[in-house]
């Protein structure tokens, strides 16, 4: 099974920024662990644009997408529309408790087109999106 993560805005410095929400672990260094511990072929794509992260998704001939959509989660109907209109199944994935943070957080914009969602298990929540993709997506 082949398997696209993709990371949207200001998850390039994921080890740097708020590590008290975050932790201190890069994405790299944990997509690498990711990648060796799978059997599922793991690409990654990160982006701070969003029609850029549109074309990403739009483009994928990935099996699944575990997506994270970042701040855009909560602002953005293009990359809802984009979910929508795309055949491969994303879940969607936080790596805070969304829930548990700010008003403004709450509220997900790709929650109901997503194929499931994950969050407030810090980075461990993309290896429980990919164990997902792999037992029950398989059985599709």
């Amino acid at each position: 099974m082949r398997l696209l993560i993709v990371n949207g805005p200001n998850l390039n410095f994921l080890g740097q920024r708020e590590e008290q929400i975050y932790g201190n672990e890069s994405f790299t260094s944990y997509f690498e662990q990711m990648k060796s511990s799978s059997t599922a072929l793991l690409e990654y794509a990160q982006s701070n644009i969003e029609g850029e992260l549109i074309n990403i998704l739009q483009g994928s001939d990935h099996d699944a997408i575990v997506f994270n959509a970042g701040g855009y989660t909560h602002t953005s109907v293009a990359l809802r529309d984009c979910i929508t209109a795309i055949q491969t199944p994303v879940v969607e994935v936080h790596i805070s408790n969304i829930s548990a943070r700010e008003s403004f957080r709450h509220d997900s914009l790709i929650s109901p087109v997503a194929e499931g969602c994950i969050f407030g298990f810090g980075l461990h929540a993309y290896a429980l999106a990919v164990d997902y993709c792999m037992n029950y997506l398989n059985k599709r």
